[in-house]
């Protein structure tokens, strides 16, 4: 199957913006950037706008994920939309009994431990996802000629929130049910590929132009185990999205060692954090794949000059990768000053390609 006729990569809207030609290793007419966390906490207007409602349902009202969604676009000029939402909505359109608590995180009335548990979890309608559809058209209705960028949790990052029910420092539970209990392991993180390539597929196909899967905790596992129990897993939630030839991107926080396994899931973009330089990432991946990042978010509370040079050397370091799409090398901090943000994106538009 292919995008319909009127899908923004379709009809020609985004198919050679700045964002999916560096996605594609191409050379756009400007270094394009947008921020992990750009919608959010940041922004006043988003802070008045959400005031009195949870987060979940934010984001499962179209309207309001859809003005989300396009506020830091108007405000910082950046050169995609991320859509507005959280990891766990699969889970909760799915019927799982799943909470964004304020302070604490996504907790899950019961957590998933037991082959048992596995079996009895609800599967995620197509149906269900329709408020996801109908957010994206409105933001993309928006969004013109910039790209909307869709996004879903990784398997192993959804799973370990299901097994410990809460965040956790250092994911024991789901590290060790992937040895101790193996069977049922692979049990969850397919159900969670689905839920989460599902959830994808729905945003996609109502006019994002590309997807990134988010593997927040992947940086707790070793190389060996997150070949053997975790990358089968995220190539599958990919599965079904790849008939639709949009460009794919991995990212996960503390994954320095896991970038060559994050790309041969089947992506074609890999997203680093701010641990490791782009060059450093660049050699490791053997030249050949577009890179996406990575500023370090501490340095947006440093003095200007001090900001104005790290910006300057992440993007020498990234003009060595095949494609680069600036970004942070993890989320915007709350406590951002916004200005700085957009001085940021002015500055990176002001440097020759």
């Amino acid at each position: 199957m292919t995008l319909n006729a009127s899908h923004p990569m379709m009809d020609g809207r985004t198919s050679d913006s700045a964002l999916i030609t560096a996605y594609r290793g191409g050379k756009p007419d400007r270094r394009p950037v947008w921020f992990m966390r750009q919608a959010g906490r940041s922004l006043p207007e988003y802070r008045e706008l959400r005031q009195g409602i949870a987060m979940l349902d934010s984001c499962l009202n179209p309207e309001l994920a859809a003005e989300i969604t396009l506020q830091p676009v108007r405000r910082h000029d950046v050169d995609a939309g991320i859509f507005f939402s959280d990891i766990v909505i699969p889970l909760k359109l799915a019927g799982v009994d799943v909470d964004i608590v304020p302070g604490v995180g996504p907790v899950l009335g019961s957590p998933v431990r037991t082959a048992a548990d596995v079996a009895n979890l609800p599967t995620l309608t197509d149906e269900a996802l329709e408020p996801i559809r109908e957010a994206v058209r409105l933001t993309v209705n928006e969004l013109g000629k910039k790209p909307l960028i869709g996004f879903a949790g990784a398997p192993f990052t959804l799973a370990a929130y299901m097994v410990e029910g809460k965040p956790s420092r250092d994911h024991l539970g789901p590290r060790t049910m992937m040895h101790a209990d193996p069977e049922t392991w692979r049990a969850l993180t397919d159900w969670a590929a689905d839920a989460s390539g599902k959830f994808l597929r729905a945003q996609l196909e109502a006019g994002a132009s590309a997807g990134q899967l988010f593997d927040s905790w992947a940086g707790s596992l070793g190389l060996e185990d997150y070949r053997r129990h975790v990358a089968p897993a995220s190539s599958r939630a990919l599965d079904h999205v790849r008939d639709l030839g949009v460009p794919l991107v991995h990212f996960g926080t503390g994954t320095s060692e896991l970038l060559v396994a994050m790309r041969d899931v089947g992506v074609d973009v890999i997203g680093v954090d701010y641990r490791l330089p782009l060059d450093e990432a660049n050699r490791r991946l053997g030249g050949k794949t577009p890179l996406q990042g990575n500023i370090d978010p501490a340095l947006l509370s440093a003095p200007w000059e001090v900001l104005e040079q790290h910006v300057r050397e992440v993007l020498a370091a990234g003009a060595a990768a095949p494609g680069h799409v600036v970004n942070l090398g993890h989320g915007v901090p709350p406590e951002t000053d916004p200005e700085v943000l957009t001085r940021v994106v002015k500055l990176i538009h002001s440097v020759d390609l």
